[in-house]
């Protein structure tokens, strides 16, 4: 006799009770994982990864990446390449990365494209492509991806896998900054800076102060310190 069905998983609900009361979730999860169900062993893998409820365990959460990223779901093979790129619970492994990045990308996911657009961007686990990799930018920015966005217009400013088109990427760094990446926020703000906008150049650069990560902040900071226009000094002269 076959076993019982389990109950359709509530994924939003474990997902967010993940977040605010771990143990309870975690003995749903397990058993409807140990099932086979791919989007339970995501968010088990992601529990394993980051250590909610339980011990953290990078190497058994690729495991279960790797169980829910065979089961088809997408955003599994790509916290797998992840993994794998970053040798986090795994071997250092980039080929391997853009393999899974690129499985994610056929299903189309934003954020697949994206990872993969940046290994074949550097040239990093595959040959350099930077055509292919602007294709799969704007396959990403127009699904909606922020970082995607500001890199199109990166791309076409610069003429990087694509002809220059400087006219063009304006509005990709402004539907990059409304979409609220940080990066974008600060190219949107650049280009208004340069057209005279000073206080919505200030206005945009506060917003990518206050959740840029410590590599981006420690960049950008001098700029502004060194910037002629006192709106945009005060921005970092703050205590």
């Amino acid at each position: 006799m076959s076993e019982p069905a389990l109950p359709a998983l509530d994924v939003a609900a474990l997902a967010d009770q993940l977040q605010h009361d771990p143990a309870a979730a975690l003995a749903t999860l397990d058993a409807t994982a140990q099932r086979g169900d791919p989007q339970a062993q995501f968010l088990l893998g992601q529990a394993r990864m980051e250590g909610r409820g339980i011990a953290p365990d990078a190497a058994a959460a690729v495991l279960w990446f790797e169980r829910a990223a065979n089961g088809g779901l997408a955003l599994a093979m790509n916290m797998l390449g992840r993994c794998h790129e970053l040798g986090t619970g795994t071997p250092l492994n980039l080929a391997l990365a853009a393999v899974w990045y690129r499985k994610a990308a056929n299903h189309g996911l934003d954020w697949g494209l994206y990872n993969l657009a940046n290994l074949l961007g550097t040239g990093r686990g595959l040959p350099r492509d930077d055509a292919a990799a602007f294709a799969l930018y704007l396959q990403a920015a127009r699904a909606g991806h922020a970082k995607s966005m500001n890199l199109v217009g990166r791309c076409l400013e610069d003429g990087v896998g694509v002809a220059a088109d400087p006219a063009a990427a304006p509005a990709w760094y402004r539907r990059s900054a409304e979409a609220g990446d940080f990066r974008g926020q600060a190219s949107h703000a650049s280009l208004l800076l340069a057209a005279g906008d000073v206080d919505g150049a200030a206005d945009w650069l506060q917003r990518a102060l206050s959740h840029g990560s410590p590599a981006f902040l420690a960049h950008l900071r001098p700029s502004l310190a060194a910037s002629p226009h006192p709106q945009i000094r005060a921005l970092v002269e703050r205590p």
